[in-house]
């Protein structure tokens, strides 16, 4: 496939609705598959999500991070697992756009819908500097959606230089079953191993540094937006739709469950738990919203968003976890008996929400630090924002 004219006609809409309900009729399926089915996948990619940050000259949408974020909520409030790979997968996107053209056409040039997983964490990473690239071996976990996936974004520590992404084949890695989980048990977030160390030229790598300093070659000033500012929030953004589909179980079962339908709508401590939540998940929307806005602007007017702004939007993303637990827990402490057995759907929410907590990027609490100590008067210690 020949690369696009950004200017071309494509249409920039990610068509989401009419698989929606479908993804929710799917999720018990993935959960006992523990992996996202076939066929949800097949959706994601008829809706054009997957392709969304998908540069336009390889076929994708571009939409903006509002459109995409959105779109990931909607899904969300039909299935928190499909939304968190979907999200996942098609993230990437941003960062593939910011790597060697050459990366670019070997991931996307025959396929805007080619899915790439990943596992950030660098801890496992082994690498030696050779001619031309690196030399890669080792184990990585929490690799969401991986199955479904030709490519993967690993993170390791090149010895004097530092962090770096290094983009693989499936040829190049193995998938170990290891996702065993009490919740968002379909996001198959499988280990990734590589046993003997294999070559990735130096094109299919991305330095940490050119990513916080938002080098890139795309004529939309979109991709001049912090990288990493896309990709914290599809491990928290999903948290949002589930609170909100929490919240509607909830309300349709207060009016319709028991013997005397008044009791909990007359009840003020159920009304302002309902309020409660109702409004932690409009300020969590709310402000995810109101942060790509000030970015987006900032970018298309051709300035960059300030470091400062940067480590304050980095810390309000690893709350948003937080803010929907506590929603959820509103409901789930008095949703009744039904809610106890297992199968019951505000329990699954409740396990999903609790679960997305353990991510790295969804714990507030070395972010509070950085930005704290940026408004005392100290330096940036967080390149990943």
């Amino acid at each position: 496939m020949h690369a696009l004219d950004w200017n071309s006609p494509a249409d920039s809409c990610i068509d989401i609705q009419p698989h929606l309900k479908a993804f929710g009729r799917r999720g018990s399926e993935g959960r006992e598959l523990r992996k996202i089915p076939d066929e949800s996948i097949a959706d994601l990619k008829k809706s054009g999500f997957i392709r969304s940050m998908v540069p336009k000259r390889w076929g994708g949408l571009e939409v903006t991070p509002q459109e995409f974020f959105s779109a990931q909520i909607e899904i969300a409030e039909h299935d928190m697992s499909t939304a968190w790979v979907a999200g996942i997968i098609a993230v990437h996107a941003f960062q593939l756009a910011l790597m060697d053209e050459n990366a670019q056409q070997d991931v996307y040039g025959d396929d805007p819908d080619c899915c790439v997983s990943s596992s950030y964490n660098p801890v496992g990473g082994k690498t030696e500097v050779t001619d031309g690239g690196i030399m890669l071996s080792g184990h990585w976990g929490w690799s969401s959606g991986c199955d479904h996936c030709d490519w993967v974004l690993l993170g390791a520590i090149v010895a004097g230089e530092g962090y770096r992404t290094f983009l693989l084949p499936r040829s190049d890695y193995q998938i170990e079953d290891t996702w065993f989980s009490m919740g968002l048990q379909a996001t198959g977030s499988n280990d990734i191993i590589i046993d003997e160390p294999v070559f990735v030229p130096d094109y299919r790598t991305h330095k940490q540094m050119d990513g916080f300093n938002c080098l890139n070659q795309q004529p939309n000033p979109m991709y001049s937006m912090p990288w990493a500012q896309t990709f914290i929030r599809v491990v928290s953004s999903p948290a949002i739709g589930a609170a909100r589909h929490a919240l509607s179980l909830f309300i349709e079962n207060a009016s319709t469950s028991s013997t005397d339908v008044t009791r909990l709508v007359g009840d003020p401590d159920v009304l302002r738990r309902v309020v409660e939540t109702e409004n932690l998940i409009d300020q969590a929307h709310t402000m995810m919203l109101r942060n790509f806005n000030a970015m987006m602007q900032r970018v298309m007017n051709g300035q960059e968003v300030s470091i400062e702004d940067r480590v304050r939007y980095r810390y309000q993303a690893a709350t948003v976890i937080g803010e929907m637990i506590r929603a959820v827990d509103l409901l789930f402490d008095v949703a009744g008996g039904r809610s106890v057995y297992l199968g019951s759907e505000i329990q699954q929410i409740w396990h999903d929400i609790h679960i997305a907590r353990a991510h790295v990027a969804n714990s507030p609490v070395s972010f509070a630090r950085n930005w704290g100590n940026m408004m005392l008067g100290g330096e940036n210690q967080d390149f990943f924002i």
